[in-house]
């Protein structure tokens, strides 16, 4: 039996991983100094939190240049991405996830949904 769904609930009860998720969610592929700003943590708190997701399958990421961009992964099992897409739909009116959401806004680094 695979661990992967204990895995994948406990990085959604993590209060900051779950709010990057829904932001990943709803734009696709964001830099790590937008999330920062989304969310009003700092950068190595994301990072530990981005880290922590990709070791575990959740999100990759790719470089360019000095910056870092992740997105959900695309090869997540379809089960797992009906969560997170499910989830990103039922809070986006919800505090905190709605200000993250304005905070983030529609600029450069996003503009995908994490497809059920």
């Amino acid at each position: 039996m695979s661990d992967f769904p204990l895995t994948f609930f406990a990085a959604l009860s993590d209060p900051t991983r779950l709010r990057a998720l829904v932001l990943l969610a709803a734009h696709g592929e964001l830099c790590v100094c937008r999330l920062v700003t989304a969310l009003g943590v700092s950068q190595p708190k994301m990072s530990r939190h981005l880290a922590f997701l990709r070791d575990t399958g959740i999100v990759r990421d790719r470089r360019a240049g000095q910056w870092v961009h992740y997105r959900v992964n695309e090869d997540l099992p379809d089960w797992a991405r009906q969560v997170l897409a499910s989830t990103a739909a039922a809070v986006a009116g919800d505090m905190p996830y709605q200000g993250d959401l304005a905070r983030i806004g529609n600029g450069a680094g996003g503009g995908g949904t994490v497809a059920a």
